[in-house]
């Protein structure tokens, strides 16, 4: 147990600093195809409640999808972190005249009030960033665990789960074959990276990159 919990530490490591040293123009080409890409998922239709994330440590920036969004009258909202002891969060309404602070970890965050949270079943999708990924949809995030334990519904109702759909966002250099999935972990429905969307079925079924 110790050993794998040091090859992921390391493998983190590794991936977090492949997605920072990206250079400008590769990483400026890569954020719009991938923007392109959600786009064309339909997953920004008038009224469609969208969890997104506010970038850092070198993440795919979504500052145009968000741009994209609010034109198209999408209902945004963006995770807020409620305890650091609990590991919890919630996901807050993003206007675009929120004032915004840097939580514990360095993540922007809206102050809009705890009381507009929107329970993640009321969601259509959540837009999530990944350190890395794999082939079958396991998803290696920065190890808290926040996006697990919000999302944790979804392990118990299993094939009764309908929303929101849990897309990861990453970098293609960021794919790796080292991850194996724990209890714990809630599955992505989608990995979308600048090569396109990978859509993971299940350990025994065909895993295929699909361009839109």
């Amino acid at each position: 147990m110790a050993q794998r919990s040091q090859q992921l530490s390391d493998e983190r490591r590794r991936l977090r600093r492949l997605r920072r040293t990206l250079p400008a123009r590769e990483r400026l080409s890569a954020e719009r195809r991938i923007t392109a890409s959600l786009r064309a998922l339909g997953l920004l239709a008038r009224g469609r409640r969208v969890a997104v994330y506010l970038a850092a440590d070198g993440e795919v920036d979504l500052d145009g999808l968000i741009r994209v969004a609010r034109h198209a009258g999408v209902r945004l909202y963006a995770p807020r972190v409620t305890s650091i002891r609990r590991r919890s969060m919630a996901f807050v309404p993003l206007p675009a005249d929120a004032p915004m602070t840097r939580n514990r970890y360095g993540i922007a965050e809206p102050t809009v009030s705890l009381a507009r949270r929107l329970a993640p079943p009321h969601l259509d999708t959540v837009i999530a960033p990944l350190v890395g990924f794999d082939r079958l949809g396991h998803r290696l995030g920065m190890g808290a665990g926040f996006y697990d334990r919000a999302l944790r519904r979804r392990l118990a109702t299993g094939r009764a789960w309908r929303r929101p759909r849990f897309v990861g966002v990453a970098f293609a250099c960021q794919e790796t074959s080292t991850l194996s999935a724990a209890a714990w972990d809630v599955p992505l429905d989608l990995v979308v990276t600048e090569r396109g969307v990978l859509r993971p079925s299940g350990a025994r079924s065909q895993h295929r990159w699909s361009k839109t």
